[in-house]
């Protein structure tokens, strides 16, 4: 029977500023769909919305900003104890 060593082992994720960050505006207005598409600049997104709210009177809208992340692993050192799992814990 072959038997694995598991570990675990601390993660963190943070922005990646050289991914950029994207914003994009979408019309919710019943029946419209109407979208402004991927932008660089918060601005693009917005003046696309207030363009849109001008021509159609639709007033709402649902933003979404898309950033990228890096996960990276925490340095381990030898006899650093592990942090128990709330399973182990018994709860």
């Amino acid at each position: 029977m072959t038997r694995a060593v598991l570990r675990y082992v601390a993660h963190t994720i943070r922005h990646a500023p050289e991914g950029g960050v994207t914003c994009e505006a979408f019309c919710v207005a019943e029946g419209c769909g109407a979208e402004s598409g991927a932008h660089a600049e918060q601005t693009d997104a917005q003046d696309w919305a207030l363009r849109h709210a001008g021509r159609t009177g639709h007033d709402l809208f649902r933003r979404v900003f898309t950033d990228h992340a890096r996960v990276t692993r925490e340095a381990w050192a030898p006899g650093r104890r592990r942090r128990r799992r709330r399973s182990e814990e018994g709860l």
